[in-house]
């Protein structure tokens, strides 16, 4: 039986990850950075602390097959003047050690996962691919693409085989930023002034994430590439507004305020890149990752944003 260590087992993906990999017949080692609970579906816990160039992985990898690494710093929280380099000691530095020791380990394949915005911040015309030339245009999409370069190039010299898979927007059952905000104020009917916004967005929930994370680990034609994944289905802003009140069995109340006046807006109260994303589109390619790996999302998007909104309706809501 493989034994498979998820580092960042306690976040977002990795609290629905590890239940399905203990469910496909797989032994989960979580790496955690303080000591807590056991996550739901790993059998034993190893604390590594804060991840970054000085990491101790050595018992964390002993006996170990497979990786997958989550964790990653996502925020940084009041601006910080040090945002950049706080960005590149955990996903650059902190996958370039992972990387290191796991090659050492001799752990036969790590799986990385990376972000759409290693690609850019928005598409026109086209989606985005594996094969486009990167085009990170903040610190965390310039950390990613490093920690994507860095594991690469560690791989190539090693028998150790590595992933990479990169994600749109997450959404699922503990969701938190932008999108739990856009869930409360749908939830409260609140006026939107979305109406007016005609662009196309690629989402992925965690369950479809996490079903091709655990493709990744065995298909033999993952290895040395990058991978692209979302629902399938690109929608508009408006539409997931529509898509949401309808799961909730709310009002979707949407005006029609044009995308220029909204972008400006947001550049005058410092949310230009709130308002970006609201407005822009950025979609990926995933053609390759059905027809190569045989994948396919295993629940619709509506099916997906149900079970999202029947978490936030038991427990979500309660969170700001």
């Amino acid at each position: 039986m493989n034994r498979v260590l998820v580092t960042g087992a306690r976040g977002f993906v990795g609290s629905t990850l590890c239940p399905m990999l203990a469910q496909a017949g797989y032994l989960v080692r979580a790496a955690a950075r303080t000591d807590g609970p056991k996550p739901a579906g790993a059998t034993e816990t190893v604390v590594v602390g804060d991840i970054g160039a000085r990491t101790d992985w050595g018992q964390a990898l002993r006996d170990v097959d497979l990786v997958i690494h989550l964790a990653a710093r996502a925020h940084v929280l009041n601006h910080a003047t040090d945002a950049t380099d706080t960005y590149l000691e955990t996903n650059a530095r902190g996958t370039q050690r992972l990387t290191a020791d796991s090659v050492r380990n001799g752990i036969h394949r790590l799986i990385y996962l990376s972000s759409v915005k290693v690609n850019g911040e928005e598409t026109r015309g086209r989606a985005y691919s594996a094969e486009d030339v990167v085009n990170p245009l903040d610190a965390y999409g310039s950390s990613k693409s490093q920690g994507e370069q860095l594991l690469a190039q560690a791989a190539a010299g090693s028998s150790m085989q590595s992933v990479i898979v990169r994600s749109p927007l997450v959404y699922g059952p503990g969701v938190r930023a932008n999108f739990l905000r856009l869930l409360h104020w749908i939830d409260q009917e609140r006026w939107l002034p979305l109406g007016a916004i005609r662009n196309r967005r690629s989402l992925v929930s965690v369950w479809s994430l996490c079903d091709l994370l655990l493709r990744a680990l065995e298909h033999p034609d993952a290895a040395g590439r990058t991978w692209m994944v979302s629902d399938g289905e690109d929608i508009s802003t408006p539409e997931l507004v529509r898509r949401i009140a309808h799961a909730m069995g709310r009002r979707a109340r949407l005006l029609p305020v044009p995308a220029p006046l909204l972008r400006v807006a947001g550049a005058l109260v410092g949310k230009e890149a709130e308002m970006r994303r609201l407005c822009g589109s950025l979609t990926v390619d995933i053609a390759p990752t059905r027809e190569q790996l045989g994948w396919s999302p295993p629940l619709s998007m509506d099916e997906a944003l149900a079970r999202t909104i029947s978490w936030y309706q038991s427990h979500g809501r309660f969170s700001a």
